[in-house]
This record gives structure tokens, sequence and C-alpha cells, in this order.
């Protein structure tokens, strides 16, 4: 009888994979330099948000159903191992928007610190087994014990703390994610080269107001864009993956609206809900003509994108809910989004970065009584 070969993996099945064996050895392998030099305003001392994006080479709709589906698989397996939180997130055909919580870093390593060497190691490859495939830490395995019959303890601590530096780290996360999507992408479609235009955008924004803010622009990306009607119809956003049941994505958004995290039914869902359309749903004729039929005279209203170029020009300002009908500049370039005294801070922590003739960190967003700050002054190109 002849011998079945094994089954083919499905291309998303691939992008689900656990890290595989990694010839030439593990932890000797020398170390990876990174050459981006764009600042970004990163706190291990601290629980922090970022709003991060990129986008693809050249600008081409490269992402179809299947790309954003494994890119979504590697997100959310990255964010188990990582300890980094998806608050939401939109994937759409060439960038993507991520909200992310990063938790401070001590706290979240206690766990990995307490007890004996043995102990200590048994609960990283515990750890480990969220991303990685029992032969590449068989073998990650063999050479830490190598090292410890040779009292190589400088290369043990070394190997060990290498792991660790990538929990709880936006720069890992985020190089991580890429690289592995960009080896899946490229293999599915035979190609070579870089992927990405350039290292992600980071914007540090503060809990509470700003954070809501940027987590509708986010959500509401894929109805700017003309893709639904509604954002809890684009399969690929936070929204959407929350009202299809997914528990980690009800958790991100009641986490944004301030509420328990297991509160999506009991009222974090319409809390969320109403903050969608409070900042930026449109009511269509039909939508109109179906309410007008219910009694109902109110109306969301939208805004004419020329009409609200032509406000900005002429030094007014725009409601919230007009300003994330727009691709604002301030929500990608602003590098922190936040209070006047949660930007001043910042500066203040980063003073070195500016230069001396720079007084205040604070810079207003053209938003009326919104109470919206930025380190940068964006003013004369709000809208991309």
């Amino acid at each position: 009888m002849k011998k079945q070969g094994k089954r083919e993996l499905s291309d998303l099945e691939k992008a689900d994979c656990l890290t595989g064996k990694m010839m030439g050895g593990i932890a000797l392998k020398a170390p990876g330099r990174g050459t981006g030099k764009r600042r970004r305003f990163v706190f291990d001392d601290r629980t922090c948000c970022y709003h991060v994006m990129s986008r693809v080479a050249g600008g081409d709709l490269l992402f179809g159903d299947v790309e954003k589906e494994a890119f979504r698989k590697l997100m959310r397996r990255m964010e188990r191992f990582s300890g980094v939180e998806v608050l939401t997130y939109a994937l759409m055909g060439n960038h993507f928007h991520l909200l992310l919580r990063v938790p401070e870093r001590q706290q979240f390593l206690k766990k990995f610190n307490k007890g004996s060497r043995e102990a200590r190691e048994e609960r990283l490859f515990e750890h480990l087994k969220l991303l990685y495939s029992r032969a590449y830490l068989h073998q990650l395995k063999a050479e830490l014990e190598v090292m410890k019959e040779k009292k190589l303890d400088e290369l043990y601590e070394k190997t060990i703390s290498s792991f660790l530096a990538r929990l709880c780290s936006l720069k890992h996360f985020m190089k991580e994610l890429k690289e592995r999507f960009s080896r899946w992408f490229n293999k599915r479609h035979g190609r070579r080269g870089t992927l990405w235009q350039e290292r992600y955008r980071s914007i540090l924004v503060e809990d509470g107001e700003a954070l809501q803010t940027m987590a509708a622009y986010i959500d509401l990306n894929p109805l700017r864009a003309g893709l639904v009607a509604d954002p809890k119809d684009y399969r690929w956003c936070g929204y959407a993956e929350a009202m299809g049941g997914s528990k980690r994505g009800r958790k991100g958004l009641c986490r944004v609206v301030g509420m328990a995290m297991d509160s999506w039914v009991t009222g974090g869902g319409a809390a969320y809900r109403r903050l969608l359309l409070g900042e930026g749903i449109e009511v269509g004729a039909n939508e109109k003509k179906i309410l007008r039929g219910q009694g109902k005279t109110f109306f969301r209203r939208g805004f004419d994108r020329e009409k609200a170029l032509e406000e900005i020009r002429n030094g007014g300002s725009l409601t919230k809910g007009e300003l994330l009908r727009c691709r604002v500049r301030y929500f990608s370039s602003g590098m922190v989004l936040g209070s006047r005294a949660f930007v001043e801070e910042v500066f203040e922590a980063k003073r070195e970065w500016f230069g001396q003739n720079r007084k205040t960190g604070a810079r207003a967003l053209p938003v009326k009584e919104a109470g919206l700050f930025s380190i940068r002054d964006l003013k004369i190109e709000v809208l991309e």
C-alpha cells in the first residue's frame, strides 16, 4: 500500500504556525541591529497606550481577505506572547492601524523572576510555547543545558534576558509582527524584498478622552474609506471582531471606555457603540427615510470635506465628530495625544529632544471643546 503523504497546510494555517527550529543554533545567533532613527515616546516604568500604523511600500492595495486574516492571526499570537494588548485595530488594503496597551515591564516580569533558576526557566519555557514549536524549544533547552554544564553563566543569563526583553516592548512587538507577516506574505506571493514603506509610526495616547477618540478614529477607518456603511460590517477591525463575539476584542474596547473587562453585554458594548455613532457615522438618505417613518426627526450629521478645509484655513475649528470623519494628521503624526497636562508631562520627560527656544509642549488640536492636545503643531496640514 502506498504511504500517504502529509497534508499541505493552507496559507492561513501557515500564518498560524509556531516558530520552528532554527538551524545553526538559537542562543549563539548574532543579534540583529535596527537602523531606524525615528524618536518614540516610550516609557518602560509605566503602562502606556499607543496608536501605531504602517503602510506598504508603494501604497499598492496588496492585502485581500486572506492577507488580512493572516495578519490578524499573527497579531493575536504576538499579543499573547508579548503581553502587549491590542485594544482595537483596522486592517486596510495597504496599511494598518493598531491601538496598543503596553503594561509596565517590571510588574509584568515579576512572575519570571521568582524562585530558583530552574523554576524561572520552567516558567519561561511554558510561556515560550505560545510562540515557538517543540523542536525550537527542545534545541533551546539543549543549548541552555550545555551552558550550565560548562558554567557559562554570563551567556546563560544573556540568553534568558534576550527573551524577557521582548515582553512588554512596543519596539519588539512591532518589529516581530511586521517581519513575521512579511515572510509569510513574500512566501505566499513568491516575492522578495521589503514589504513595508518605512518603520511604523507611533503616537503616545493618554487614557480617557484621548484614548476613546483614537479608538473611534481607528474603527471608523473602513467607513471613511467607503468600504462599509457601518464598522460592525468590516471583518478586519476591532469593533467588528467584538461584535462577532471575540472575547479579546470585547475586552479591549471595554478597557477603552473605562468599564469592566467582562461588561460588553451589560453596557460596555453599548457605550462603545454610542461613541462611534457620536463621533462620525453619517446618516444616509435611506436611513433618514426609515427613521422618519419611526417618528424620529433628529439625525447624525456628516460634513463636507471642502467646507472643513475652508473652515480650518479661515482659523476656525471643527467638532470632534467632524474631525474624525477626516484623515487627521494629528492621529498619525502628532507623536503624543492627550490633555494639556499629559502632553506637558511627556514634554518635560524628554526635554532634551527639543530646542532651547521651545518653552511648552502642548499644542491644541483645532477641535471645539475637546480638550485634546498634541506635542506637534500640525494645523497647517491638519487633514491628510
